[in-house]
């Protein structure tokens, strides 16, 4: 269950996150986030359903809008940068969906092939077919190349997304319940691939889940999300040596026998 650990630079964070605050109208989900995401580091942040997790990444990739806080994204202050910065910073974000976002209407080699055509005018229809190959063969989906989405497995689908996202070569990853709604062997190889990504790729990611074994497989650090504030953060280990009855019931759950 154990990751094998790759090269931290604690450093260098290249996201930094202070005082952040979210509400909607009288919903206050996020109540000062304090955070910061390092270089080469896997980071999962767990937390209950509807306590503004996903809420969190949004305001990161900027498709929301902080009400109060710093949220600086390799390097740039996302609530000070004009809309053509964001645009291009967002190139160097991957976000994996948790319905893996595909166009249904589109066989994979061109699911894989539109950001790279939307993103980079001048490329060659060879740099093309080494770029779809070289990700499809990240993810160990070469053979789909010319099926639909239809055609895939729930566990293929999330492998094709994250496929579509890398193709870009970003440095950051932010996974959106990677394995929500899938059964517990391809749970086991997207926590693989969130590993392999991980190392092959150089990125730092964020991963957003309730997923236990997840949590356990794929984070160099958990920050545990309660009350609209990071109350808990460490390894798996320290996060979850406690008695805070908001925490042991994500342990209990999923490990005790």
């Amino acid at each position: 269950m154990d990751k094998g650990k790759a090269p931290i630079d604690y450093q260098n964070a290249v996201i930094t996150i202070k005082g952040l605050t979210k509400s909607f109208d009288d919903q206050h989900v996020l109540r000062g986030i304090d955070v910061e995401l390092y270089q080469g580091e896997n980071l999962v942040v767990l937390g209950r359903s509807g306590t503004g997790k996903s809420v969190l990444i949004k305001i990161i990739s900027g498709l929301l809008k902080a009400d109060e806080g710093h949220v600086e994204v390799l390097g740039k202050d996302i609530n000070k940068i004009a809309d053509r910065e964001l645009q291009e910073l967002r190139i160097r974000i991957g976000f994996s969906f948790q319905n893996s976002a595909l166009y249904d209407s589109m066989t994979v080699r061109k699911n894989l092939e539109f950001p790279l055509v939307r993103n980079r005018r001048n490329i060659t229809r060879k740099e093309i077919d080494i770029a779809v190959e070289t990700v499809l063969d990240a993810v160990g989906l070469g053979k789909t190349i010319n099926q639909m989405p239809a055609e895939l497995s729930g566990g293929q689908r999330k492998r094709i997304g994250i496929a579509r996202t890398l193709i870009l070569n970003p440095e950051i990853m932010l996974y959106d319940e990677p394995t929500a709604g899938l059964d517990p062997i391809t749970c086991i190889e997207i926590n693989e691939l969130i590993n392999e990504v991980q190392q092959r790729y150089k990125t730092s990611s964020i991963i957003i889940t309730h997923d236990m074994t997840c949590a356990k497989s794929t984070g160099d650090r958990i920050a545990m999300l309660l009350d609209g504030q990071f109350q808990r953060q460490g390894s798996f280990e320290e996060v979850f040596k406690t008695n805070d009855e908001r925490v042991k019931p994500f342990f209990d759950y999923n490990f005790i026998q």
